[in-house]
């Protein structure tokens, strides 16, 4: 019985210690691809999944109850028919409200800059210190752009080891040739988002993204008038990001995810907060602007 009870519990042991991190769901869509043969983009798919679902992304013991929701779906757009692979990346993840069943969204992100070549059946090689290969270095990134955002929204910048690693993994791609790295592929790529991360002047918003979250939506199922009031008095955060700097892709990614929750939320707000918040946010990301104004309506 003692030696069943170490072995059971040695395998208990082992088993939380290889739970994944991310529940990563994987596709490969490949409508411009005229070829009848796309056998290599279903073992690319497989390849995918095993490298993001099996692999430690966070310091900590994940149980897979707890395992972060994302989906990759890679838009096959060019392919010479060997190993040359061109299109986008479409990145989304969420986590869990307490006591619901509703899942919040915390990353929607559409990478248009994805190029890389696979080999059918070869695996995908990785290394946190060195630039190894395109694709395996954009599935990182966004698995620890994933881990860090899950972590800030439970944690108050709990995610900064996970954008200190996506960080590193931009550094090591500055030699490479592919597109997406660098300051001067473009306003909204890689770099940028991960600059902004990092950069001291978002951290407001960070901060916004765990109130937001921990003391807002994750209380809204026992106490409604505090989650909204916690959510509302934290929306001026928002407005002193716009006036720093327009634009900047941290913000853009913020309210891609969040404006229809937003609108959602705030439309169960009193009527004068209902207008003070429709005016702020519609000053803020005008480009949801008409999104906004329902509250006015509602």
């Amino acid at each position: 019985m003692k030696t069943f009870l170490i072995t059971f519990s040695f395998l208990c042991v082992t088993i939380i210690c290889n739970a994944q991190d991310l529940n990563a769901r994987v596709q490969i869509v490949s409508p411009k691809i005229q070829s009848t043969n796309k056998k290599v983009f279903q073992t690319l798919e497989t390849a995918m999944k095993e490298f993001l679902n099996s692999r430690k992304w966070s310091a900590d013991i994940i149980l897979p109850k707890e395992s972060i929701d994302c989906n990759f779906i890679l838009n096959i757009t060019s392919w010479d028919g060997s190993s040359t692979f061109g299109g986008e990346l479409q990145v989304q993840s969420s986590r869990p409200v307490f006591n619901t069943s509703y899942s919040t969204t915390l990353l929607n992100i559409n990478d248009k800059d994805i190029s890389f070549t696979y080999t059918e059946g070869q695996p995908i090689e990785f290394s946190d210190q060195n630039f190894q290969n395109n694709l395996s270095s954009i599935l990182a990134f966004y698995a620890y752009i994933i881990v860090g955002l899950d972590y800030d929204s439970f944690s108050k910048y709990g995610g900064n080891p996970y954008f200190t690693a996506a960080q590193t993994l931009v550094t090591n791609a500055q030699s490479a040739s592919f597109v997406g790295w660098k300051a001067f592929d473009g306003s909204t790529n890689r770099y940028w988002l991960i600059e902004n991360l990092t950069n001291k002047i978002y951290q407001p918003l960070r901060g916004f993204i765990y109130d937001y979250h921990r003391n807002g939506l994750d209380v809204m199922a026992d106490n409604r008038t505090k989650a909204l009031k916690a959510i509302i008095d934290n929306l001026p955060v928002l407005a002193q990001l716009d006036r720093q700097r327009q634009g900047a892709m941290f913000p853009l990614i913020f309210f891609t995810s969040k404006s229809d929750e937003l609108v959602s939320i705030l439309t169960k707000a009193d009527p004068q907060d209902k207008i003070k918040a429709m005016n702020l946010l519609s000053q803020i990301d005008p480009s949801n602007g008409l999104k906004y104004k329902t509250l006015q309506k509602n």
